[in-house]
């Protein structure tokens, strides 16, 4: 419940559940299991066949919101225009490309009186992709090295630096395993054209592939940390599934990464552990990751609790969490009347009955 004690209003992006999921419907389904019915939960979508739009059982309402591109002051009219029917407490922001506009825009959403729990500018750019090898290197993580790729051109020396495979990224989202120029060009093409330059070319580490969801309070402190070893990866290199682990090197890793940003919200390292068992961390996403009800499942809800401070309250760090549980994905046909795609489609969100 919020001050006036009516149930919390909090609106959530990334509701693209599909192949390459966003992590709404799961942050959504980790508060609903915490908050239950005193929370209403608004769905903020940018195309009209976003799955979440239609989950009516565990989302309330949902609004379209323009694309990032149309930059903050597009997002702040649309979000204050929302927030005169819906009366909204707080926003989570779950895409990568999304955030600096959000970021931008707090000030004003905290004026309205809709808050918002993110790192600033400068803790955002500092874990890019575009600045891991100088991240790594300021403190004392073992990152691999990357070459920003402005041009196709600039690949053959690149692959003399790197060697095959290497990996291709895109500046956002997506990465190509490549095993030669014609097929790192036709990456660099691919990404470039989908996600902006630059492009990044990253060595290629062989081995375990392990995420850690976290949390930081924005102090230095890490709140939580749940380390997952992928058990199944798609083509688009995403994890259907996983299962929780014990490992103290990585939990410190967690607790380094919120110390050395003093990070606030939550966050995910991506890390590769080779087998002669160092840790290389690959990608530092600045949002929670798709798996991010494993969390709550494992005793360290780690949406819910970012919710709690968001709204003033003191959260003291969890301790302990159960390792072996796993998740597995599976699709799901959402059946519809195609009149809410057409409301949708046509006036930016479904009108009420």
């Amino acid at each position: 419940m919020n001050a006036t004690g009516k149930p919390l209003t909090i609106a959530v992006t990334g509701l693209n559940a599909n192949d390459n999921p966003g992590p709404g419907i799961a942050v959504v389904r980790a508060l609903r299991e915490e908050f239950g019915d005193s929370v209403k939960i608004i769905g903020l979508a940018y195309e009209a066949l976003e799955p979440g739009i239609y989950m009516k059982h565990i989302i309330d309402q949902t609004y379209q919101i323009p694309y990032a591109a149309q930059g903050s002051a597009a997002l702040l009219e649309r979000l204050l225009s929302i927030n005169d029917t819906e009366q909204l407490d707080l926003v989570i922001p779950n895409f990568d490309a999304e955030l600096l506009n959000f970021i931008k825009i707090s000030p004003e959403l905290r004026m309205a009186g809709i808050k918002t729990f993110l790192p600033n500018i400068e803790q955002l750019a500092n874990r890019d992709k575009l600045n891991l090898n100088n991240f790594g290197s300021a403190n004392s993580f073992l990152v691999p090295e990357s070459h920003l790729i402005q041009e196709a051109n600039d690949l053959l020396t690149t692959a003399e630096a790197l060697n095959y495979p290497m990996v291709i990224k895109g500046r956002f989202y997506e990465a190509d395993v490549v095993y030669s120029l014609d097929a790192a060009q036709k990456s660099f093409y691919r990404l470039s054209a989908k996600w902006g330059l630059p492009v990044i070319a990253q060595q290629f580490i062989n081995g375990t592939e392990i995420n850690v969801a976290g949390l930081g309070d924005g102090n230095g402190n890490l709140i939580s940390a749940i380390p997952m070893r992928k058990l199944y990866i798609t083509d688009k290199g995403k994890a259907w599934a996983g299962v929780t682990i014990e490992d103290s090197e990585l939990l410190n890793m967690a607790r380094r990464f919120a110390a050395a940003t003093r990070w606030k919200g939550g966050f995910e390292l991506e890390i590769m552990r080779e087998k002669d068992g160092r840790f290389f961390i690959i990608e530092i996403n600045p949002r929670f990751p798709a798996w991010i009800y494993l969390t709550a499942v494992a005793g360290q809800n780690q949406p819910a609790a970012l919710v709690k401070m968001a709204m003033g309250k003191h959260i003291e760090p969890f301790t302990e969490y159960a390792t072996g549980k796993m998740f597995v994905r599976y699709s799901w046909d959402e059946i519809v009347d195609i009149a809410d795609f057409q409301q949708f489609s046509a006036f930016g969100q479904i009108q009420p009955n």
